[in-house]
């Protein structure tokens, strides 16, 4: 189905909307915000690497209010249990039967706080439900509904009592990025007490009409270029050098979607190169696994993203299109 010039400018407009709208509590990372945004219209998840007290909790509130959605916070710490995230079965004496009571992973938006404190088996219980949308207990599966997005926040991996996250599970995450400290100003005004609390915030759009803007991001057109574009890419990343596991399909196929989500939000109907540079490095870089070498010389992932950036030649805008 091919979207229409109207339908891309409306969703452009209300995809400002919605940020101006999570801005007037989170001042002075607007990037930021338009990345968790297109990825919550790529129907992905976000993970945030970041130092306690940068906003975090209050970005996965503002975006719930946003959309009229409903919102839970996990606390991972190293005795949660897998049962604490999905919900439990409970015998009722009185009726004679299990009830099922569900867990905080039953909303619109999950802010599942230093993931990384938990252990690997409690973290492997967000895998299904991060990719499928649902949760089986019991031998019993129940959807969490939609629109759902986990954006899991993590300390960074040389802080005491933390686990690297097992690679299946960080492949699931559609984007990477960090918000980090507000600048000057930002911190002024927030000081001077202008930051809107974020219960305060007036809806933008319903849940519903979320899932239409995320149905219209995924009819955007992709030129054979431009994919042929994303597929040089994910293979230059597994030909690095630096690299012992390069990107996977899954993340080609995050690259592609978030690519489309980002253009309609730029009220294109179709998708350019400039696209795909934009989103390459929060939506590749976390999937790559470096040589130990590599990282004991200081190599990041985002370095070589950015290597493989200027490497490969993107197709011409005019070809693209």
């Amino acid at each position: 189905m091919t979207i229409s010039q109207e339908q891309a400018t409306w969703f452009a407009q209300t995809f400002r909307q919605l940020a101006d709208n999570v801005e007037h509590a989170i001042l002075g990372k607007r990037h930021v915000i338009d990345l968790v945004l297109t990825a919550m219209l790529s129907e992905g998840h976000v993970l945030l690497e970041d130092v306690p007290g940068t906003g975090k909790t209050s970005l996965a509130r503002a975006l719930a209010q946003s959309v009229q959605g409903t919102n839970t916070r996990i606390q991972f710490t190293p005795d949660l249990l897998p049962g604490d995230i999905t919900g439990i079965t409970v015998y009722d004496q009185k009726t004679g039967v299990f009830e099922f009571h569900a867990g905080p992973v039953f909303a619109n938006i999950v802010l599942a706080d230093e993931i990384n404190r938990a252990s690997p088996k409690t973290q492997s219980a967000l895998l299904e439900v991060m990719e499928e949308g649902k949760v089986t207990i019991d031998g019993v599966t129940r959807p969490v509904g939609v629109p759902f997005i986990v954006i899991a926040t993590q300390n960074p991996v040389e802080q005491a009592g933390t686990y690297r996250l097992p690679e299946a599970q960080l492949d699931r995450f559609l984007m990477k990025t960090s918000l980090g400290y507000p600048d000057h100003a930002a911190t002024v005004r927030i000081l001077d007490g202008r930051a809107v609390p974020t219960s305060a915030l007036d809806p933008v759009i319903s849940p519903q009409a979320l899932i239409g803007m995320a149905e219209l991001a995924r009819d955007v057109y992709v030129n054979a270029l431009v994919l042929d574009y994303i597929a040089r890419l994910v293979d230059a990343t597994r030909s690095a050098e630096q690299v012992r596991l390069g990107v996977s399909i899954r993340g080609a196929l995050a690259l592609t979607r978030a690519t489309k989500a980002r253009s309609i939000s730029q009220g294109r109907t179709y998708a350019t190169p400039d696209d795909v540079k934009a989103l390459a490095v929060p939506v590749l870089s976390h999937r790559l696994i470096l040589h130990p070498e590599a990282e004991f010389d200081g190599v990041t992932p985002e370095a070589v993203i950015g290597q493989v950036l200027l490497d490969v030649t993107p197709p011409s805008q005019r070809e693209a299109v």
